[in-house]
């Protein structure tokens, strides 16, 4: 069993859901609301507490999260563990829902076959919760054209066998605060590799995967842009940037690239980390880019380590 002094998970997306061993959902009895904010203080997961908060961020909300703690497959053996799931859904909410309703199950059937917990297992449930939501967009999108332009970022982190799994598409991020005993402090670690055409890295990798076309990533008004459209690299959903059958009419021209495509624009496989935890490990801090806008990766340690009850 992982150490209880992995202390705190913290969230910060829209309708949280828990539906382990230790369950609660936004608004009810066990957490807060204070206007457009929902709060839970403390709860138990299956390797040690979490917190979390949620802030409505837009009119529509677009964005879900989720905290599983128990069985990660599906025989009551094993193996046990805590999952962890960020979607900051863009366009509209319908990505970020379905993720929130298909990702874990496939979790449990990939863990499940596998006979436990790899990268691997993380890896096939992303690429088949995208081919899910492409073949639902397939399904409407005559009907509701918009839906072609609806994605997700997906942050994902598992707690499983003394093992910290990170899998992420988009730009959320998770921060590790490790104790740094030579130095009496928590230093902050990101763990998690983004995939946002600000970063020069990733510009260069898109121009890698798409040497014929100058315009891949575009400058405007000061920001990168994958096509001039969108600032993310990778993504769950998204289909008119994945498949071209879906870059024409109905879909709204402000959504529509110029030229036609025959691989995907953007990518839905996740950049993944396996690490060991160690007892020097405090407390891992999960949330989409609206919070890391506003604080550095030490500062948010900073404020955790500072009030761990709050």
């Amino acid at each position: 069993m992982v150490s209880r002094s992995l202390k705190r998970i913290a969230s910060r997306c829209w309708r949280p859901s828990f539906d382990g061993e230790n369950s609660c959902k936004a608004g009810d009895a066990n957490g807060r609301v204070d206007g457009l904010l929902w709060y839970k203080d403390s709860g138990e997961h299956y390797t040690g507490k979490f917190s979390m908060a949620v802030i409505q961020a837009n009119n529509l909300l677009e964005d879900h999260s989720q905290l599983e703690s128990g069985p990660l497959s599906s025989f009551q053996s094993g193996p046990y563990g805590t999952f962890v799931g960020i979607y900051d859904g863009h366009g509209g909410p319908e990505a970020a829902r379905f993720i929130n309703e298909h990702l874990f199950d496939y979790i449990k059937k990939f863990t499940t076959e596998n006979h436990g917990m790899s990268a691997d297992v993380i890896n096939k449930a992303f690429l088949a919760t995208e081919e899910d939501f492409l073949t639902l967009v397939k399904k409407q999108w005559l009907s509701k054209p918009l839906i072609a332009s609806v994605g997700s970022c997906c942050l994902v982190g598992i707690v499983c066998s003394g093992l910290l799994y990170v899998a992420n598409v988009g730009d959320s991020r998770v921060v590790l605060g490790r104790l740094e005993k030579a130095f009496k402090e928590v230093k902050a670690i990101q763990l998690s590799t983004e995939h946002n055409v600000r970063c020069e890295s990733v510009r260069e990798e898109l121009q890698s995967l798409h040497p014929d076309d100058p315009k891949i990533v575009v400058l405007r008004h000061k920001v990168w842009r994958v096509k001039g459209i969108i600032q993310i690299a990778r993504s769950i959903g998204d289909a008119y940037l994945k498949k071209d059958e879906f870059n024409k009419e109905p879909l709204l021209p402000r959504f529509r690239v110029s030229e036609p495509f025959e691989k995907p624009i953007l990518q839905a496989k996740p950049s993944i980390l396996v690490q060991k935890l160690s007892p020097k490990d405090r407390f891992l801090i999960f949330a989409s880019d609206g919070l890391w806008e506003l604080l550095s990766n030490q500062d948010a340690v900073n404020i955790v380590n500072a009030c761990p009850r709050t």
